[in-house]
């Protein structure tokens, strides 16, 4: 994927809503791998690094790309914050239901809004404000609807994807500003070899089981790694060209395409609460991304007002 500077909002916002779509896939195959929870985010990362050490090669040294060089802190921040997203989302998904625990850990906005607004002066307008309470509204009214699979252990499944939420924004933060020098598939590249050791050791000191039990398992770990690729990876390109703020908001659509996976796969009921949750949610998506359009520019030919 180019990483050139003319891509439109649009582009990237199309490229964005893919990476979420895809990544709203992941929990489906984390069941399936047939591995602990830390561990599938280890094979997750193993099996998308060799695409990645090619994409980044293939994309030449210029406009921060390449892997000729050491990583930059913030790629390895990025890898850092990354692993233990992976590592606690990974655990919710194993104790409470699918939906839940990618609603959750997508409650995102609340926390890069903040630190966007209080710490790089990016503040939001009262629109935007609006727009993530209403998307934050319906994916809490997912998580606390009653029907489906609840998980084998809901509380503690909830309490981690939860957290999962601080550990994905510090890395949105982290990409974001890593993608004004650098090329989407470098920090990929690096972000993952900084985080696959530290869920393997994480896996070793937890005592899961490392190697998946079934040829279906590998299969599922594979497809991680192809997922994370295309769908992490369009993501971090997308970020280049977005405020991250806005990004956090839009990626809400993973819960929605989890939720469904989820009771078509798991038999995990989508229940009208859930349901309508959903589609508060995709509204407050859609009102974040037109409050953040930039204000037309007035007409050459416009009369002055008087």
């Amino acid at each position: 994927m180019s990483d050139t500077p003319t891509a439109s909002g649009g582009r990237a916002l199309a490229v964005l809503i893919f990476g979420a779509a895809v990544i709203g896939f992941v929990p489906i195959l984390v069941r399936l791998s047939d591995t602990g929870s830390a561990a599938a985010g280890f094979w997750r990362l193993a099996f998308a690094l060799p695409l990645l050490a090619l994409l980044a090669q293939r994309g030449g040294t210029g406009q921060g790309g390449g892997l000729g060089r050491l990583p930059s802190r913030l790629a390895m921040i990025a890898g850092l914050m990354f692993a233990l997203d992976l590592g606690f989302w990974h655990y919710g998904i194993a104790l409470t239901s699918v939906a839940n625990a990618t609603v959750l850990t997508n409650l995102t906005p609340v926390v890069v809004t903040a630190v966007a607004w209080i710490f790089l002066a990016q503040k939001p307008r009262m629109l935007f404000l609006v727009a993530v309470g209403l998307a934050i509204g319906g994916a809490g009214l997912m998580a606390a609807a009653k029907g489906g699979a609840p998980g084998v252990s809901p509380a503690w499944g909830n309490a981690a994807a939860a957290l999962t939420a601080l550990w994905y924004a510090f890395y949105f933060l982290a990409v974001s500003a890593a993608r004004r020098t650098e090329a989407a598939t470098r920090i990929m590249f690096w972000s993952s070899l900084t985080g696959a050791p530290l869920l393997l050791v994480a896996a070793l000191a937890l005592g899961e089981p490392i190697l998946p039990a079934s040829l279906g398992g590998w299969a599922a770990c594979a497809g991680l790694g192809v997922l994370h690729v295309a769908g992490q990876g369009a993501i971090a390109w997308a970020l280049g060209r977005l405020p991250p703020a806005t990004a956090s908001v839009v990626v809400l659509i993973q819960p929605l395409v989890a939720a469904i996976a989820g009771w078509l796969l798991f038999s995990e009921a989508l229940g009208p609460v859930q349901a309508l949750g959903g589609v508060i949610t995709l509204a407050g998506v859609a009102l974040a991304q037109w409050s953040a359009r930039p204000p037309r520019a007035p007409a050459a030919n416009a009369p002055k007002p008087i």
